[in-house]
């Protein structure tokens, strides 16, 4: 990890009518880290994470990215300066292959030629072990595969940061230890992981820091040990059980 500040929010606010899902989020990251996000449903993390990468916009705060404001580009602006987001609902582009949707995400996500873009295409879809169903329709994948097929598409893009979200869930043990190890290949590419993950055990073999949110705002950050036995965090988010 270096100490270049890679992005950096300010009293980030959020609502959705009169509900506040974001109360004032204050966050950075620096290039290189790994920082996984837990919390109760409903705490906000989807939210920050769709917020930070420009899903959606905010009412209030700043965003800074590489030292330049982001706040107001949206996500495909974003994505060309180098973020990128798994969605936690897969949502693959049907009538395609898969390796349409990867070459989709690379030629207009990432703004890559069409020649570049199938280089990364190429080089994502092995990376992320779906080789095997490159020429299938997304129709026909399982949910597993879609679940793949996300972190493929951002992987594509070629990005700086890239934001995961619950891409874990439904996997087997065999299937989770592989999604780790490409992970971390994806962090010796330099990198920097914003991973939300319930599964903890799986998340905490990657993570160097973890942040844990609750009712809108961060109510813990630093190491998982430190987090995990965070009184607050063993009430909020473990239901009064330590880990």
């Amino acid at each position: 990890m270096s100490e270049q500040t890679l992005l950096s929010a300010r009293g980030i606010v959020k609502r959705f009518g009169a509900n506040t899902v974001l109360a004032g989020v204050d966050f950075k990251l620096h290039a290189g880290e790994a920082v996984g996000i837990v919390g109760p449903n409903g705490a906000g993390k989807t939210t920050l994470l769709a917020a930070l990468a420009g899903s959606l916009p905010v009412a209030g705060g700043t965003i800074h990215y590489l030292g330049q404001d982001v706040t107001r580009l949206d996500a495909a602006e974003r994505c060309r300066l180098g973020i990128a987001r798994s969605h936690q609902v897969p949502r693959p582009f049907t009538g395609m292959t898969v390796f349409e949707n990867v070459l989709t995400a690379a030629m207009f996500g990432g703004g890559f030629s069409r020649h570049e873009a199938y280089d990364r295409s190429v080089d994502a879809i092995s990376l992320c072990g779906m080789m095997a169903v490159a020429n299938k329709p997304t129709e026909a994948l399982g949910l597993l595969d879609r679940k793949r097929l996300e972190l493929t598409r951002a992987l594509a893009t070629a990005p700086k940061l890239l934001f995961l979200d619950e891409i874990g869930g439904g996997l087997t043990d065999g299937e989770a230890q592989a999604l780790v190890e490409t992970i971390r290949t994806l962090r010796g590419r330099g990198i920097t992981i914003v991973w939300i993950e319930h599964i903890v055990h799986v998340l905490v073999q990657v993570i160097e820091r973890l942040v844990c949110m609750d009712a809108g705002q961060i109510i813990a950050d630093g190491s998982p040990d430190e987090v995990l036995s965070n009184e607050t965090v063993v009430s909020a988010y473990l239901g009064g059980h330590r880990t």
